[in-house]
């Protein structure tokens, strides 16, 4: 076989593989997204300046803002189980951040200050008062950062099993824009994405490091996150980017200046928790902190009850 030849034998080969991982990768997301069961009638729309957001809001009285976690699986369903019950003491508002759930997933580089301006502009626009917000994770990085910057906007906080400080001080470092750049290629990124966020894989995530008791993962729960991951153009995009690093930042100086009320929560199961939160109140004393008992990472779907009496204690109702 002659050079030519082979060189259009391998270009064949190769357009047929990238065609079938294609073919996989849509087959695959019909299947995640084909039970709808992040569908809900009475969604609302806030048209941001990049992208649309997906919100929910209900219930009557001072406003309440609830926010997921950053991770292409997570969503507004992740309070499903509390926001009913907190529904009848706030005016309740559900989000799904940019890139996540049921909102626009435009493929961009997700960036910590991003998620500031979208929390901040939120507020402004569609709440329009100052603010109680709780969030699960990482994102609790972003209300920080939004408070140092607007504090007129948030009243008091509660961050659920918040991300370490030393944590989410790490910056992208020289080979992270490689690596992006890796996980955005339209096919063979979006094959990585759809094999890490697989039911399978989900629910191994849900056994070891959501709940604490592994027989308590709902079918309803799973299924959510797996639509969740699989939905919108560009899934893959905010997975890249939290993946690398982008979504960080050192949160130190702005927890120190905050004069807000800073409530911190977390599962008593997971993994150096303790610590996190104690590492939170060197740099503020005046945080308060508590544990909720046989739990990890997701208190609001295994412990709803248990986390409903804990956000009462600190906010009163």
């Amino acid at each position: 076989m002659t050079t030519k030849n082979k060189l259009i034998t391998t270009t064949l080969l190769s357009a047929s593989a990238i065609a079938s991982i294609a073919l996989i990768n849509q087959c695959l997301k019909l299947s995640a997204t084909a039970r709808h069961v992040l569908d809900e009638p009475e969604s609302l729309c806030y048209h941001w300046r990049l992208g649309d957001i997906h919100y929910t809001k209900c219930g009557s009285g001072h406003p309440l803002l609830l926010i997921h976690d950053i991770s292409p699986a997570s969503s507004g369903y992740q309070w499903s189980h509390i926001s009913s019950t907190l529904s009848a003491h706030f005016t309740v508002y559900t989000i799904d951040l940019l890139g996540c759930g049921r909102s626009e997933k435009p493929d961009l580089t997700y960036t910590n200050y991003l998620f500031v301006q979208l929390i901040s502009d939120f507020i402004k626009s569609e709440i329009g008062h100052r603010t109680d917000v709780i969030t699960t994770g990482n994102s609790g990085t972003f209300v920080i950062m939004a408070c140092d910057h607007n504090p007129e906007l948030f009243n008091r906080l509660l961050l659920i099993n918040p991300q370490s400080i030393s944590a989410c001080s790490h910056l992208p470092g020289k080979y992270a824009k490689i690596y992006k750049s890796f996980l955005d290629f339209p096919v063979i990124g979006t094959l990585i994405h759809n094999i890490a966020f697989s039911r399978h894989f989900l629910l191994e995530r849900f056994r070891r490091r959501y709940f604490s008791n592994p027989f308590a993962v709902k079918d309803t729960d799973l299924t959510a996150y797996h639509e969740a991951a699989h939905l919108g153009a560009s899934a893959k995009s905010i997975y890249a980017s939290v993946h690398c690093g982008y979504t960080n930042c050192n949160i130190t100086n702005a927890l120190k200046r905050i004069d807000n009320s800073i409530y911190l929560v977390g599962g008593e199961d997971f993994d150096q928790e303790s610590d996190i939160l104690k590492e939170y109140t060197l740099h503020n004393p005046a945080i308060e902190y508590t544990l909720i008992p046989k739990t990890k990472f997701l208190p609001q779907l295994e412990k709803p009850a248990q986390l409903l009496h804990t956000i009462q204690m600190y906010f009163g109702f």
